[in-house]
């Protein structure tokens, strides 16, 4: 029988109850700061945060990144996840399908995400590994349909699989999978990282082959090479340099932000835990900000209410920057000066 769904089940659990953040490397957002404006010459009132995504209108630009799915009690969280979301109106992501693809005992753990959001973007979610090896697009076309999905997330995770205890480094084909998804399903593919960021480099060569959404997800949040060398039992001495190894958020947006072609929409997740982060990465270049864990923690600790309160302490942090600088929409914060800090 599989281990994916204990695997899945250590994850969550890791994740909720142990130190998995980076030790020695933030997501560089810290280091810079908006242009204050002391006339913005606006209401509070006036200001709109919402966004489109994938053909919806979100209250403001965030996706609850994919966490889990899977297991046994997979349904229930994603379930409050999506429950929350649809009120708040924001996106949510399916954590990886790769269970689905096994066997069907655990599918409503991820159509709850649906059933719970109809009104909200969802997003299907799978491994480069397993796109490496699709003969064909059936098995990300049944995820999309399984999840009723508006996209399809493939996450690229190769420090993680070199060195969860079960993984699977075999990477030769991804892009070619990309390109086969992107020619034949129906839905937009994103590429993720999952942590450790993704380079002007990559972002090119996936563009290359047509994937027109990139989810930067850099360092500075979950190390998730930490999470599994927490997971490693096989006495097998591993480097604690690759707990903080991966590019920072802000230096990935920076990179992607300059030097990408202009249909090439960013997303920033990695290590953002509230709305001036949010902001910032609208000024970075993003076309919306990502997050799990927080989120995660919220709910285990608070349920659905902490949860929510979580959120829109999100969304009025972002609306005090939007007001402080002046910005009456998104479009208009992405606009706005946003310096290094001591620079002007």
């Amino acid at each position: 029988m599989s281990n994916t769904p204990s695997r899945k089940k250590d994850h969550v659990d890791l994740c909720v109850n142990e130190q998995v953040s980076f030790r020695g490397k933030s997501n560089g957002l810290e280091r810079w700061e908006f242009m204050h404006n002391a006339l913005p010459e606006l209401d509070i009132e006036d200001i709109d945060p919402s966004t489109e995504f994938l053909g919806y209108r979100l209250s403001f630009p965030l996706l609850v990144t994919g966490m889990t799915g899977g297991y046994a009690d997979a349904e229930r969280i994603n379930g409050q996840l999506a429950e929350v979301c649809q009120d708040l109106r924001v996106a949510v992501g399916a954590g990886s399908m790769r269970q689905a693809l096994e066997n069907e005992t655990f599918h409503e753990s991820y159509r709850v995400l649906r059933r719970n959001g109809p009104d909200i973007p969802v997003l299907a979610n799978i491994g480069a590994v397993e796109v490496a090896a699709m003969r064909d697009v059936r098995p990300a076309a049944y995820l999309v349909d399984l999840l009723q999905a508006d996209a399809l997330v493939v996450h690229a995770n190769p420090l993680q699989e070199f060195l969860q205890p079960e993984g699977e480094s075999r990477f030769r084909g991804v892009l070619d999978g990309l390109a086969m998804l992107v020619r034949e399903l129906d839905v937009p593919v994103v590429l993720k990282e999952v942590g450790a960021g993704i380079s002007r480099e990559v972002a090119m060569r996936a563009h290359e082959v047509g994937v027109r959404w990139i989810d930067v997800a850099g360092a500075g949040g979950t190390s998730w090479a930490g999470v599994e060398m927490l997971r490693r039992a096989d006495g097998c001495e591993v480097s604690p340099q690759f707990w903080d190894w991966g590019i920072p958020t802000a230096n990935a947006l920076e990179e992607l932000r300059f030097n990408c072609p202009t249909d090439l929409k960013l997303i920033a997740s990695g290590g953002i835990t509230d709305g001036v982060m949010i902001a910032k990465t609208m000024a970075l270049g993003a076309e919306l900000a990502g997050a799990a864990r927080p989120l995660l923690s919220a709910l285990f600790d608070g349920g659905i209410d902490a949860l929510r309160d979580r959120l829109c302490g999100w969304k009025r942090d972002l609306l005090g920057v939007m007001f402080l600088t002046g910005a009456v929409s998104v479009e208009q914060l992405r606009r706005r000066p946003i310096v290094k800090a001591g620079k002007t």
